[in-house]
Order: C-alpha cells, then structure tokens, then sequence
C-alpha cells in the first residue's frame, strides 16, 4: 500500500519539488490532501495529475477561481474545496494521511502542522516558523503524541542523518553550514548599501525571496540554529555555524572521541525531500548525485558576528525564550519585506529586529494561540519601527 500525503504548500518551491520525488518514486505515495496559496493554476495542474480528496487554497476568490479552472480542465473526479486557516488544517488533519509535508511559507503553517502532531501523524518539516516561533509547545505535542518529525531542510537532514551514527550522549556538538551568501566578501562599510537586486543573488541555492535575503542577512543561519536546538535536543553552547561556501558538506556532527561526521549532497532539495519521506529506508536516487568532478576543494571559514548581527539576535531570543523567537521571525519578515520594497536598507533589518526584540513583553506563551497573538504583536512594533526610519 502506497503511504498517503497531505502537503502544505504543494505549490511552493519545496512543495513543487515534493511532488517532484513522489513522481519520481511511481507507485511508493498517494496525495490525498493539499494546500495551495493563490496560484490557482498551477494547484489545478497539480490537482488534475494527483487527485487529491481535498484541497484548500488561500482565500475564497482563490477557491472559486480553481473550481471554475477545474470545470473547464474536466478534471475528474473534482475534490473537496476549502479555504483560509480552516481550510489548511483541515487538509493536514486528514484522515487518510500518513505523512505530512509542512511546506506552506510562513506563520500559516504553524497551527496546521500543529493539528497534525495531535492527530498523530507523521511531519516532514520543510516550514522554519513551526520550530522558531513554537518550539517548546511543537516539541512538547510531539513527544506526548509519539510523533516522528524528520527536518527537510537540508541542514538538519544532514544532522539528522549523522546522528545515525551514534548515540546522543556522545555528541559533543553540532555544526551548521552556511554558504555565506552574495556577501561573504563584502566589505561590511558596502553593506549597508547593497540593493535588493544583490542580496537575491545567491550563489548557490534557487529560493523564494525571503529565504534568499534572510541567507544574505544569515538570519536563516539564526533560524537554523533555533530549530537544531528543539530538533536534536542540544544546548544553544553545542550548536555552532560555519561558512561553506561550496554548499557540498551540509553540516557535521563532531562526537566526544572527536570524531566528525559529515553529510555531502548536491545543492538538490529532492535528496532531503526523499529521505524525510522514505525514513528509515533508503531508496534509489531520483537523480541526485553530486558531481565529483566539479568538486575543487572544500572551504570553511569563520562567521563574522560584526558583518552578520541576525545571527547573534536569534541566539539571543532563543536564549531568553517566551514570545522573543516568534518575535524574531515576525520581525524578520516584516524587515525583509520592507527592504525589497527598498524602504529599509539592508543594514536597517537586523536594526528592527534587535528594537522589536527590545520592546517585547517576556511573557510564557501557554498555548497556540499565545504564539500568534505574540507574532501580531512583533509585526506591529516592526511595522513602527521601519516608519520610524522612513520619516
């Protein structure tokens, strides 16, 4: 029997990719539920390949526009329609799935993959926000419901995979690999003056935008770094960050013997993707496979804290806890958005973020529903903040 999905964002990069590998693995997975955001055509094209039961998508225009799209497809049979937050938790609680993929960008996948750890279901996570913004609470349900949580992001996948070697107490610490992005040579006088158009020249990786500013800013290194720390169980003092800038050795894991582990792939997010979904098997590739012929050398080096401050705040709100790292996202976004909109130089992101951070009521979130009054809270402040530094 195939094992069924539910998707959260089946047309996002990592969701189109998703179905990419369930493609490639004919006959192994079945869809029975997805979430899509505003790109009705394309969940249209999805939907008519995959046959899902139920779909949502982001709002009611958006489902009314797929229905008409799917008429005049003749897909058949058509599935379930449904819309807005509702809708997505509906689609991650589905009955029928086994797995679900976390994809959807953003605070909206919080709550639904959240329903899905109660529901018992098995999370491949690919949605930062889950773990930085409600880490304890996500890890808390996790345990309580005997779930099994296996990170798709290619740096936690690496971890995830060199831990394999070895019991917990052995390992003396975690390290995180990070491209460095366009700015790595960068001299931090120009920093402050770089354009939109620079920081989403990655060097490496293809990926949405905000992703690919926040590697500019290394505050996806940050992120990372609070998500290893609910993930593997370790002390903020055992995770540590390099610069990789070939992007081949994902992360390491050094042992108390000192042993090191490392975990090399191409820059392919298919080859996480299909670990997390067939674990604890391996099968054959999809069609990764890294090119040793290209490969030169491997280079590390030193993150250098003055050039990249968002990765000493994330540190700093992981550290202090409460509503401090959902804040930290919020106003991540909310900054970024801002910069590629070029209202806020590049050097004013980690500005509004470590004054957000600073205005925030240190309160225990208890539930839910405390971690998004505290994400609507920090957008606020960020939102004040960058109008501060337009006038």
């Amino acid at each position: 029997m195939p094992s069924k999905l539910a998707i959260l964002g089946s047309t996002g990069s990592i969701g189109r990719q998703c179905l990419s590998v369930i493609d490639s693995l004919d006959g192994n997975f079945e869809v029975v539920s997805m979430a899509a955001g505003s790109n009705v055509d394309l969940a249209a094209t999805q939907i008519a390949k995959h046959h899902p039961k139920l779909v949502s998508v982001a709002a009611a225009e958006a489902a009314e526009k797929l229905a008409t799209v799917l008429r005049k497809k003749r897909v058949s049979p058509v599935p379930e329609i449904l819309f807005g937050p509702d809708g997505i938790e509906r689609v991650a609680a589905h009955p029928e799935a086994d797995t679900v993929v976390s994809a959807a960008v953003g605070i909206v996948g919080l709550r639904a993959t959240y329903k899905a750890i109660l529901a018992g279901k098995k999370i491949a996570l690919a949605n930062k926000e889950v773990l930085v913004a409600a880490g304890e609470l996500v890890t808390e349900a996790v345990v309580k419901n005997n779930v099994s949580l296996l990170p798709v992001d290619s740096e936690h996948n690496a971890i995830h995979q060199c831990l394999r070697a070895g019991e917990r107490k052995e390992v003396k610490r975690l390290v995180l690999t990070a491209s460095g992005g366009p700015f790595r040579k960068t001299p931090l006088s120009k920093m402050r003056h770089v354009s939109p158009k620079q920081a989403l020249a990655h060097p490496n990786w293809k990926m949405g935008q905000r992703i690919t500013i926040d590697s500019a800013t290394m505050m996806n290194k940050g992120f990372e770094v609070i998500e290893a720390r609910w993930l593997f169980g370790m002390n903020l003092d055992q995770i540590e960050v390099v610069i990789h800038p070939q992007s081949t050795v994902h992360s390491m894991v050094e042992f108390v013997d000192g042993s090191i582990l490392a975990q090399l792939g191409p820059t392919d997010m298919r080859m996480p993707l299909q670990y997390a979904l067939t674990y604890p098997k391996r099968v054959s590739s999809n069609g990764c496979a890294l090119d040793w012929s290209k490969l030169r050398s491997l280079d590390f080096e030193p993150v250098q804290d003055k050039k990249f401050p968002c990765l000493r705040l994330a540190r700093e709100a992981s550290k202090k806890g409460g509503p401090l790292p959902c804040a930290l996202n919020a106003a991540d976004e909310e900054a970024v958005a801002a910069f590629l909109a070029r209202q806020l130089p590049f050097s004013g992101i980690a500005v509004v973020i470590e004054k957000v951070l600073e205005r925030m009521q240190g309160q225990p979130l208890e539930n839910i529903d405390d971690v998004l009054n505290a994400d609507a809270e920090a957008r606020c402040l960020a939102r004040e903040e960058i109008t501060r530094r337009k006038s």
